[in-house]
């Protein structure tokens, strides 16, 4: 268990759980980040009482800075303010920023040795194979807070040699079963009310979409040293079994909870003890029924083009999610229809790089060229 804790992307919705988890747990907070949220912010740093605050967008950190001369807190601002803020004396960093912009900070938590609560699966998206092999060097521990891959690290503990295939579970989304002609006149209100879970604008939609589970896959990939031939997905619209691994002998070992995001977080922080949680128990009795199927690819394009970009490594999952980041963004924002999100995807990936082992360096220029390309003949 951790006893001290950076939060990267406090004001999100796994930042505040993460956040009344380490409250909870008596596990003091040293730093927080927000991309532009001054106000609630301000709140937290009152709360908790970090050393250490930063604000991505620079003319928020100001505003930030004034709102509380009063503490005793450095003010830090844009990536150098975020980079700081994951080594910020502490033994762990929950990364719950959304997109690429968390990679460098995560490499620089890996390097000081911290524990990762790896939130933000872009991290390992874009670079997983840099990121696994540096945390391999130093000695870091990185440790998943999605649901999904909590799931599977949990079944997985002590029978790492026996596994022969990790099944990925996904709900479908709200829009599980229907057609691209159906989704055609998606809105982002609609896109972003998750059946069973309460998440961010970006994830919501990445979920409706199913691009969230194509982004997972590639990240249990590199968690778990697998290929995407060895992951299996699965929809299983309850959100009630989280992921299952299956083992060399047939055995299927699933973890099962209720969907709440708080669990997860919890026992990154914990591992390798468990403690006691206020969230609600599952009632067997309540429960009418469990049900799987096949995802449907030719409806969910997004989660087809992310299993063949899986399959093409080097580059093209940097493309694909930088791309996807700014489709949404411009979705969420009425520029562009639901549809569209992967009509700009697919063409990003198609024009990009083609690099078997890329550098960070050639990660990141790939990932700015994306999402220029999203952008082009937008006002």
């Amino acid at each position: 268990m951790i006893h001290s804790v950076s939060v990267l992307g406090s004001t999100g919705s796994i930042g505040r759980q993460s956040l009344d988890a380490a409250e909870r747990l008596g596990i003091r907070v040293t730093a927080l980040t927000a991309q532009r949220s001054v106000k609630l912010l301000e709140e937290q740093i009152r709360r908790f009482r970090p050393k250490f605050a930063a604000v991505y967008d620079p003319q928020a950190a100001k505003e930030l800075k004034i709102a509380v001369a009063d503490m005793d807190v450095e003010i830090g601002d844009g990536m150098s303010g975020l980079r700081a803020a994951a080594v910020y004396d502490c033994e762990g960093v929950v990364t719950a920023v959304s997109g690429s912009v968390g990679l460098r900070p995560t490499l620089d938590a890996i390097a000081a040795k911290k524990r990762i609560c790896l939130a933000n699966k872009e991290t390992l998206v874009c670079a997983g194979q840099i990121v696994m092999k540096a945390a391999e060097l130093q000695g870091a521990e990185i440790l998943p807070v999605d649901s999904e891959h909590s799931a599977i690290f949990q079944c997985l503990e002590g029978r790492r040699s026996q596994l022969h295939k990790i099944l990925l579970t996904g709900s479908g989304g709200p829009f599980r079963g229907w057609t691209r002609e159906q989704t055609a006149s998606v809105t982002p209100e609609q896109a972003v009310r998750h059946p069973n879970w309460h998440m961010g604008a970006k994830i919501s939609v990445d979920s409706a979409t199913m691009m969230n589970k194509g982004l997972e896959l590639i990240e249990a990939m590199h968690l778990f040293s697998v290929t995407p031939e060895d992951i299996q997905i699965i929809v299983h619209p309850q959100s009630v079994i989280h992921s299952m691994v299956e083992l060399n002998d047939g055995t299927v070992l699933a973890q099962l909870a209720v969907p709440d995001m708080g669990l997860p977080i919890q026992y990154a922080m914990t591992w390798p003890e468990r403690r006691e949680s206020p969230y609600q128990r599952l009632d067997f009795w309540q429960m009418k029924d469990m049900t799987f199927e096949a995802p449907n690819l030719e409806n969910t394009p997004c989660l087809a083009l992310a299993m063949d970009c899986a399959r093409q490594g080097g580059l093209a999952p940097a493309v694909m999610s930088a791309a996807n980041e700014a489709a949404v963004g411009l979705f969420l924002r009425g520029k562009i229809g639901y549809n569209e999100i992967y009509d700009r995807v697919a063409a990003a990936v198609q024009a990009g790089p083609v690099m078997a082992e890329p550098t960070l360096e050639d990660i990141l220029a790939a990932d700015e060229q994306a999402r220029r390309q999203v952008l082009e003949g937008l006002q």
